[in-house]
């Protein structure tokens, strides 16, 4: 690769709202830099950051000091500024955590400590102040968490797109990747082309394992795709705002909660379940290679005998209508079976080390000119904005040392 032969100083895979916002960051901080963007599908933000409930997270859940915990508060209130800026639809609604059993109680007061340590106002609540937000939801106690919101994190994704002036390519599948340290990154696609940087940046969400052994680095995670099932309320009067379980520590999900978006509709979920493929919204997409290789990884099994019980309970959950509309009414008791109406899953992907350590943390490690996002879901569209520009400083830092 001769000097003058890169198609772009930075390139980066994958053009959900991390990629997006990583490209917009490093042109703000480094003006003049060119930064060209691959994205595999024909538009931005068509799988985590398309296919989720849409909540700007407070940050109350993350271990404090935590990427999470920081990236989580300071991201909400930028991604709130941001879309007042830039007219895309949003609000800061607020949010209820709600204990339905007793044994829930030391881990709602957890949280609270938990949110006072991130910075973030909590008001605790007894069992009669809960109508006062939410006049169908019954429970022992509850938290709530004001700067809790909803927006809408595609046309987010849109607008860092257009506002970074990076060259976003649609439509671009990588699927070579051929890095030289001392020259730099040639990244072949599945149209034939040939696009040539000098940094990598691999933002490739459900796919950022195998990018990574695609450029050589071993990403010592892998990625174990868990489906989010959802319904959409046939009574969205039943629900002013957002609604959650209190969480189990032991796992990154926050069990089937209530929230109203932005178009005033409420969505119910999700559940988690293994999917058969990275991108496999339904039980009927299977993927034979993904699935041999989630089954092939150790952690898998790790996961499986840890939380089988966990496991059964979601899964059952996703084959019965019954049993998930159980689970909502231990939030919302008026809601009947005729009130759950399908709506569109997510998938999630979850990095699992080998000993089947679900990763907690945002994870972000760097390789020869590469620079990999090998755990970012959830609260990763919230957090997006300080993320990019932490990955923007590293890309950049590659970048002057060359």
């Amino acid at each position: 690769m001769r000097a003058g032969a890169y198609d772009c100083d930075v390139l980066v895979i994958g053009g959900g709202i991390v990629g997006l916002s990583t490209a917009y960051a490093i042109t703000r901080a480094a003006p003049g830099t060119r930064v060209t963007v691959l994205e595999k599908e024909p538009g931005p933000a068509r799988h985590q950051t398309g296919r989720n409930s849409g909540v700007i997270h407070s940050g109350i859940y993350y271990r404090p000091g935590s990427l999470k915990a920081r990236f989580a508060v300071r991201g909400a209130a930028e991604m709130v500024k941001f879309c007042a800026e830039y007219g895309i639809a949003h609000a800061v609604t607020g949010k209820l955590i709600v204990a339905t059993e007793r044994e829930e109680l030391p881990r709602l007061h957890a949280l609270v400590q938990r949110g006072r340590e991130n910075g973030i106002p909590v008001r605790e609540l007894g069992a009669a102040q809960i109508t006062e937000y939410e006049p169908e939801v019954r429970g022992l106690a509850a938290i709530h968490v004001g700067t809790t919101g909803v927006c809408d994190f595609v046309g987010v994704a849109r607008e860092l797109a257009r506002a970074s002036g990076a060259e976003i390519r649609y439509g671009a599948r990588v699927v070579r990747v051929d890095r030289r340290p001392d020259r730099g990154v040639a990244v072949l696609t599945a149209a034939g082309d040939v696009v040539r940087g000098r940094v990598l940046v691999n933002c490739a969400g459900l796919y950022c394992d195998e990018v990574a052994r695609l450029t050589g680095d071993d990403p010592e995670v892998r990625i174990v795709p868990f489906r989010g099932e959802y319904y959409e309320l046939a009574r969205p009067e039943l629900v002013r705002g957002l609604v959650y379980p209190v969480p189990d520590p032991a796992f990154p999900f926050l069990g089937v909660h209530l929230t109203r978006g932005i178009d005033g509709g409420v969505h119910i979920g999700p559940n988690a379940v293994p999917a058969l493929a990275r991108e496999g919204y339904g039980w009927g997409t299977v993927r034979p290679r993904e699935l041999a290789g989630t089954v092939a990884w150790p952690g898998s099994w790790a996961i499986a005998r840890r939380h089988w019980r966990y496991g059964a309970g979601e899964l059952h959950r996703s084959v019965s209508r019954a049993a998930f509309l159980g689970a909502v009414r231990r939030l919302l008791p008026g809601v009947q079976a005729a009130d759950l109406v399908r709506a569109p899953a997510g998938v999630r992907a979850q990095a699992v080390l080998r000993d089947g350590t679900l990763v907690d943390d945002f994870l972000i490690r760097e390789g020869a000119r590469a620079v990999h996002v090998l755990n970012a879901p959830s609260p990763a569209a919230t957090a997006s904005l300080p993320i990019g520009r932490e990955i923007g400083r590293r890309a950049l830092g590659m970048l002057g040392s060359l």
